[in-house]
């Protein structure tokens, strides 16, 4: 029984992420028949590219505090 589990949900992972993927991509080519201009598209790739530095920045930044918190050992040989 426990040799299942994995199968299971890496199946149910690879549905879940391949039906996101598929509508993703959609919803993206139906938003370019609309004819946006390419400014506006270049605008908003840059504006989600750097909410997503940003959001790196701070869960490096998390992990970093919380990993000196519990004391470990974060320097280099």
């Amino acid at each position: 029984m426990i040799d299942w589990i994995p199968i299971v949900f890496v199946t149910f992972k690879v549905l879940v992420l391949g039906t996101g993927m598929f509508f993703a991509i959609k919803w993206h080519y139906d938003q370019g028949k609309k004819g946006k201009e390419k400014r506006a598209v270049l605008r908003a790739s840059g504006k989600v590219a750097a909410v997503f530095m940003l959001s790196l920045l701070g869960l490096g930044l998390v992990t970093f505090v919380l990993a000196r918190m519990l004391g470990l050992d974060l320097t280099f040989p």
